[in-house]
């Protein structure tokens, strides 16, 4: 990979300001198309959800998906953006064997839903608004496989292959305006708005959002300009970014990049940029193009989308509570702080927190399970929390047992170590293990006794007054009951049995 001068990250910022454009595309999770019949099922064989329509047939007439106009209105009104009373769709025209029509159906100078914005939580409490620009509703294209080159691009390849199952479903593109004032934050800016975006996508249920399945994805605008100028600068598009830290890091990289060609005398070419993973780099892609060159124009076989303002009205009383005001109710309800909140949303344990006390947990212990053994278990898997094999119902059953006394912490963490392994649901995992707290006053007794006789010494340290030192002969009843004990009640025998008082 070409080697590629970057300036230090506080230089670039001493001089430049950063103007950034998002552009997010989400793929709605329609059942059909968004302009035919064809099923949205993952994972099929290749072209095998195709027809006449999506495949840009000669005489295929498409016809709109009404869900994907439904859940076009709902991300628009979400992001406080205007609902066009009329609009309609345009031919973006270019050619690429990924579009089988050669030219992508989208709206043009007509999007359905303009000049809104979103407010975004940074780490540290800070609200920053982004104003969107629009949310237009569009295709997604077909998938090209590079074969025969080492990067899995073209550039190499001995041939491709395309698979048209992904063409033609429904898109919604989300461009914002020009950030402008984050400063030295801007990478931060960045994650936060596409974080808060992708929870603003999955509270309305229009999509999965998952960007590592490129259910949603954002393209990375940045320019520089110096302190005091208004004129923004050359820009450059870093493409199909896919995860929250990917976003921040392609547009610190692109910081860093522009300062050094521009400190250097050189001059920004506007083009596109791919990311890459293993450093954070971006290399060229191609020059980019500028909206007269794709020859947009009117789609002559598609009628315009007019949504009656009853049904606009309707819809934006079925909007859910948003996520930051959810959120915010969460924290004071839960009564964590600001940055146990973040971390929570980090590790995107909220809704399984929020499921696992509607299924009967306390709030503090659904948080403790989930963040603590949980989470620890997805680390090491490298799984999010969501693909562990273990239901919320599932924890808030662990902790039902805690509660009761039947399980310790130590139990409860080998009764989620068996959930997960498969071994069953947790009442089935503690019969199989045999993992019940030992509540037989009489067993407890005679391992008690047998603990104090076989540490005489530090029984007679307790006699003496040294009652810390009871945690000792605790432990060696714990051992001897293979953690089955509950230990304050162990601890209570303890001086009960030496004659002195807790």
């Amino acid at each position: 990979m070409t080697v590629i001068d970057l300036e230090s990250y506080e230089d670039a910022l001493a001089k430049y300001d950063p103007v950034m454009g998002l552009e997010v595309h989400v793929e709605l999770g329609t059942k059909t198309k968004m302009f035919c019949g064809c099923s949205t099922e993952l994972k099929q064989d290749a072209n095998s959800q195709t027809c006449p329509v999506c495949l840009g047939l000669p005489g295929a007439l498409p016809v709109v998906n009404e869900i994907g106009v439904e859940s076009a209105i709902k991300i628009g009104l979400a992001l406080n953006c205007e609902i066009a009373e009329w609009c309609r769709f345009a031919r973006k025209n270019y050619f690429y064997p990924d579009m089988p029509k050669n030219f992508q159906t989208s709206q043009y100078d007509e999007p359905i839903a303009f000049n809104g914005y979103l407010d975004v939580q940074l780490e540290d409490g800070e609200i920053f608004r982004v104003q969107i620009e629009r949310a237009h509703m569009e295709e997604d294209t077909g998938k090209s496989t590079h074969v025969g080159g080492a990067t899995g691009r073209i550039h190499g390849a001995s041939h491709s292959l395309l698979d048209y199952n992904r063409a033609g479903i429904p898109l919604i593109e989300i461009v914002t305006k020009p950030i402008e004032g984050a400063g030295a934050r801007a990478p931060e800016v960045a994650k936060a708005y596409v974080a808060e975006l992708r929870e603003l996508i999955k509270a309305l249920g229009v999509s999965e959002a998952r960007m590592e399945m490129g259910q949603m994805r954002c393209d990375v605008n940045l320019s520089l300009r110096p302190h005091g100028r208004e004129a923004f600068g050359t820009r450059s598009e870093t493409k199909n970014v896919n995860s929250l830290r990917s976003v921040e890091r392609a547009a610190r990289f692109e910081i860093q990049r522009h300062a050094a060609v521009l400190n250097s005398g050189g001059t920004i070419v506007q083009e596109t940029r791919h990311f890459h993973e293993e450093d954070g780099s971006t290399t060229a892609g191609r020059i980019k193009d500028n909206a007269e060159d794709y020859r947009y124009f009117p789609e002559p076989d598609l009628v315009p989308v007019a949504p009656s303002r009853d049904w606009v009205e309707e819809l934006r009383k079925g909007l859910p509570e948003l996520p930051r005001l959810r959120r915010k109710r969460l924290k004071d309800e839960w009564g964590v702080n600001e940055h146990d909140m973040q971390s929570i949303l980090n590790a995107g344990a909220v809704d399984l927190i929020v499921a696992t006390t509607e299924a009967g947990a306390p709030s503090d212990q659904a948080r403790k399970w989930w963040m603590g053994e949980l989470a620890r278990n997805a680390n090491e898997t490298g799984r999010s929390l969501d693909e562990l094999p273990v239901t919320p119902a599932q924890v808030a059953r662990v902790a039902e047992l805690v509660a009761s006394g039947d399980l310790n912490d130590k139990l409860a963490r080998q009764v989620l170590e068996g959930v997960l392994a498969g071994e069953g649901d947790p009442d089935t995992v503690v019969e199989k293990r045999g993992l019940k707290v030992v509540s037989d006053e009489g067993a407890l007794g005679t391992a008690v006794d047998e603990a104090i006789a076989g540490n005489a010494a530090i029984a007679d340290k307790i006699r003496g007054g040294k009652v810390a030192a009871a945690g000792a002969l605790v432990g060696a009843v714990m051992k001897a009951t293979r953690g089955q004990a509950d230990a304050a009640r162990v601890r209570e025998l303890i001086l009960e049995k030496l004659g002195v008082e807790g």
